[in-house]
């Protein structure tokens, strides 16, 4: 639906819809492991910032307002193979 959503409270990477929900995506990579990788890095700072650019999102989109809304987190990291392996968290975490 929409990619890099911004607005004052925040950013939204990814904004896309999962039958009738509404998915708010954060997209974190991270070149190395340490401080806890990629998911890790989504703390409660940046999950209150996503959950504020969501409610404005919803606000400005009032033809959204009837769908359920989730919060999902994609993790990317290099792998031992030089690869890329990729982590995708549903329901990551919730709005107050």
């Amino acid at each position: 639906m929409q990619r890099n959503y911004r607005c004052r409270q925040g950013e939204i990477d990814l904004i896309m819809q999962d039958n009738d929900d509404l998915v708010f995506v954060e997209v974190r990579w991270r070149k190395h492991h340490t401080h806890g990788g990629a998911l890790a890095s989504v703390d409660h700072h940046k999950q209150k910032r996503l959950i504020l650019a969501a409610r404005h999102f919803l606000g400005s989109h009032p033809a959204h307002h009837h769908r359920a809304c989730r919060f999902d987190v994609l993790g990317m990291e290099p792998d031992n193979n030089d690869s890329v392996c990729y982590q995708w968290i549903q329901n990551a975490f919730y709005s107050e």
